[in-house]
């Protein structure tokens, strides 16, 4: 069946239903030998010109699935199955909590984006270090994305961090500390400069895996700059740009509450990341998320100095063959530009 007949099919259940179901069918398939194999086989591209060594680990393609789609750990082996170069699971909570009252997930459909409100809904730690820990070590680099819980006030938000970075320090690569999501009250009022110092000076005591930051993408530049400059002087390894946008200037049909994602942040995201990755490329590993759909928008984030992208709305709307359209088409613009790896290409407009 063509993922477009799919997706109508899908499309006809409220979203976080449609979400629900296709977590059902992924975790059923890869219990099935003969279909696991189909899917590898289908979706998975390996070429070394793709490949990167990034903090002891092999990354075969720069494509991730970026944090919220598995919250749960409940979808990496599948997940493997699609091609991706590297997972992240979150995010989860020190204890578990069911976000916010549905409905929380909205489609803007005609123009392949997606608001979300969920507010870390998630099994919490417990359960997901159970999962965690029965694949771990996994064949693919895993990311583990951190957040707090909703009922601890900020003054004691970086007791819930330092709390799951401990318990999570033996199964996963690498920790994404998100601060940045709009949809727990409060959360965004931790993205200042002397929380993020303190913060990552402390997880870095605890923490053996890298440590990266996830900011928002509604800050200016000089914000997002400072902002990452802390936490990269204080110990993080990594920022990602970019969570979902508040800005419901986007489109019409947006609604006055959650975050924004999909192909109408993506002039934002690109352009912030541009403007972060002016000042910290080569001073720590930059990933880039956020409208990102195709071989093109992902080749010119490298280009501007992302060693990864993530995908999340783009791998809904596109369907899961995307990843390997993504990685085909980096290989011809890796050829085109005269690259004999895409190590090279990385940061090619910065130098």
């Amino acid at each position: 069946m063509k993922y477009e007949t799919l997706k109508k099919m899908m499309f006809k259940f409220s979203p976080e239903t449609a979400h629900t179901l296709a977590e059902k069918a992924l975790r059923l398939a890869v219990k099935t030998p003969f279909v696991s194999d189909m899917l590898v086989e289908k979706f998975c591209l390996i070429d070394t010109k793709l490949s990167q060594n990034l903090f002891g680990k092999t990354y075969l393609n720069p494509v991730g699935i970026g944090g919220g789609f598995d919250k749960n750990a409940t979808m990496i082996e599948p997940l493997s199955a699609f091609g991706f170069g590297f997972l992240e699971y979150g995010t989860f909570t020190p204890k578990p909590q069911s976000g916010n009252k549905k409905p929380r997930l909205f489609r803007l459909a005609s123009e392949r984006s997606l608001q979300n409100a969920m507010g870390f809904n998630n099994q919490g730690s417990d359960k997901v270090k159970k999962r965690a820990s029965r694949l771990y070590p996994f064949s693919l680099p895993l990311w583990a994305n951190v957040g707090k819980n909703k009922t601890t006030p900020n003054e004691n938000a970086l007791d819930d961090y330092r709390t799951l970075i401990t318990k999570f320090d033996d199964v996963c690569d690498v920790f994404v500390i998100n601060i940045s999501s709009p949809n727990t009250p409060n959360l965004r009022d931790l993205q200042e400069e002397k929380f993020v110092r303190e913060m990552f000076c402390e997880l870095a005591k605890v923490a053996t895996k890298p440590l990266f930051l996830k900011i928002a993408p509604d800050m200016s530049a000089a914000q997002a700059v400072m902002l990452c400059t802390a936490a990269v002087e204080s110990g993080a390894k990594g920022v990602i740009c970019n969570n979902t946008s508040v800005d419901y200037t986007l489109s019409p049909n947006a609604k006055d509450f959650g975050g924004i994602s999909g192909e109408l942040i993506t002039s934002k995201s690109r352009t912030l990341f541009n403007e972060l990755s002016a000042e910290l490329f080569g001073r720590c590993v930059l990933v880039s998320c956020g409208g990102v759909k195709d071989a093109e928008e992902a080749y010119l984030r490298i280009r501007m100095g992302a060693n990864l992208v993530e995908l999340f709305t783009g791998f809904v709307y596109e369907g899961p063959s995307v990843v390997r359209k993504i990685n085909e088409g980096i290989l011809e613009l890796l050829v085109r530009d005269g690259f004999s790896s895409i190590s090279e290409a990385v940061g090619a407009l910065r130098k």
